[in-house]
C-alpha cells in the first residue's frame, strides 16, 4: 500500500507537495495555500491521508488529516 503522507515546503520561489516515499515533488505552485489545496484534491481522490505543512523555516507548523484516511491521533477537531 502506497504511503499517502505529503510534506508541503518552500524550495526557491516554488511551494511544493512531495509525497514522503517519493524523490520528487507531485506539485509545484507559487503558493502555500494552491499547493495545499492541490495536495487535499489528490489525497481526497486517492483515499486520503496527512498533509504536513512546512513553514519557511522548515519546521512543521500544521497537520491535517484528509478523508477517507484515519486520524492517527483519533481526536475529534
Amino acid at each position: 500500500m502506497p504511503n499517502n503522507d505529503i510534506n508541503i515546503y518552500k524550495e526557491g520561489n516554488d511551494w511544493k507537495a512531495k509525497r514522503s516515499d517519493s524523490s520528487r515533488a507531485s506539485i509545484v505552485a507559487p503558493t502555500q495555500r494552491e499547493a495545499y489545496d492541490k495536495a487535499r484534491d489528490l489525497l481526497s481522490r486517492n483515499g486520503g491521508g496527512e498533509i504536513s505543512t512546512h513553514g519557511t523555516d522548515g519546521k512543521i507548523r500544521d497537520k491535517n488529516t484528509i478523508r477517507p484516511a484515519k486520524d492517527p491521533r483519533g481526536l475529534k477537531g
